[in-house]
């Protein structure tokens, strides 16, 4: 249903283009590279007529041939590749899809995938790519490179939530200090009963978020299982691939998808692609960024790079007397957990980590829960 409304809008947006610029019917060109797939170049080319008879120009890059689609002859993996940053660079494409492009530090794609229990698309942010060597800061970035990903492809006010994995809850704080400070986030509430933005896996085979924020690695890892689990892991049946690649340093779309993406994975991919163009993705994602900057997103990262350095060069703190302690503080990112403890010993809180039911917590007496709680709240390890 999703790709009925977005093929709907995509023609209106063509008429709406066409009358302005007196070239009504204009499709969008969308480069295809053939030669490298695992499954054959005539897969790759049942891919591209899927997305050509939906209306999209489709600029094969092999040697296979098919009505409807434009071959440009390419003998190798190799040629295609050169081919394909020809015609980006020219304008002669106004995208591609690659299985493999070296995209720069700073950039990552965002992958669209339907999800089993709903049937809804959800863009997993990110899923190749590297957008910071630091693992906090970049699922931040990763989520709004998430957000202007989905409003390109025409989801005007995108839910984001994150998945529960290691840096999630800093993240989580992170992007919660932006919304405070304007920045127009949406959060995602989790499907199971104790809500919040932190999603389970419960919500990602459910769409409890348009956008899920987690690492490349990890996002890798799902959007390959939720591809190819009908399969056994051989063909890539349902999706969009692993996306474009988003960051400051993008220069034109470039989707990625795997040697294992069959035809309906590509013919998706060159839709999305299409629907990224139309979109204007480049200048959607700049403009998102540049909320995200008013909003104080350099300010907040630098301050965590150097808090983070403080800690390294710091005094070693001595441990309170054992206290019997009941009370639990949630909502702790894993990897802060131990310096959240540090913190209170070093404002004579007794304190000990543990892993609560949904996640780390940071355990303290009754009569310290409400000081502590205050303190780990100013320290930045928990959000309102």
């Amino acid at each position: 249903m999703d790709h009925i409304k977005r093929d709907i809008a995509a023609i209106f947006t063509e008429l709406a283009d066409g009358l302005e610029t007196g070239q009504l019917g204009k499709k969008t060109k969308v480069a295809v590279i053939g030669p490298g797939s695992e499954l054959g170049e005539d897969n790759v080319m049942e891919g591209c007529k899927i997305a050509a008879a939906r209306g999209i120009e489709v600029l094969y890059l092999g040697t296979a041939e098919a009505e409807g689609v434009t071959t440009l002859y390419c003998d190798c993996a190799d040629d295609a590749f050169e081919k394909m940053e020809e015609l980006l660079k020219t304008g002669e494409a106004d995208a591609a899809v690659a299985m493999h492009y070296p995209f720069p530090i700073g950039v990552s794609t965002v992958g669209r995938v339907v999800t089993p229990a709903t049937g809804k698309n959800i863009y997993l942010a990110t899923t190749t790519g590297t957008t910071s060597t630091d693992r906090v800061e970049a699922m931040v970035l990763n989520a709004v490179a998430g957000i202007a990903t989905a409003k390109a492809d025409g989801i005007q006010e995108p839910t984001v939530g994150l998945l529960n994995l290691d840096g999630t809850r800093t993240a989580e704080s992170i992007l919660k200090s932006l919304k405070d400070n304007g920045y127009p986030i949406r959060f995602a509430t989790s499907g199971r009963s104790d809500g919040g933005a932190v999603m389970r896996g419960n919500d990602i085979l459910r769409a409890s978020q348009d956008v899920l924020v987690l690492d490349s690695l990890t996002g890798n890892v799902v959007i390959k299982i939720l591809s190819a689990f009908t399969s056994g892991g051989s063909f890539e049946t349902v999706g969009a691939g692993y996306g474009p690649g988003v960051g400051e340093k993008m220069e034109g779309i470039v989707m990625i998808v795997s040697r294992a993406s069959g035809a309906p994975v590509i013919g998706e991919a060159i839709v999305y692609a299409a629907s990224l163009s139309r979109g204007d993705l480049k200048a959607t994602y700049q403009h998102e960024l540049k909320l995200a900057k008013k909003a104080g997103l350099d300010r907040i990262l630098t301050e965590r790079r150097e808090s983070a350095s403080a800690k390294q060069i710091g005094e070693a703190i001595v441990q309170p007397p054992s206290e019997v302690v009941t009370e639990q503080i949630e909502g702790i990112d894993v990897l802060d957990l131990e310096d959240a403890v540090q913190l209170l010993w070093s404002k004579n809180i007794y304190a000990e980590s543990g892993m609560g039911c949904t996640g780390p917590i940071v355990r303290v007496s009754t009569a310290n829960l409400a000081q502590a709680a205050s303190i780990l709240r100013e320290g930045g390890f928990v959000s309102e």
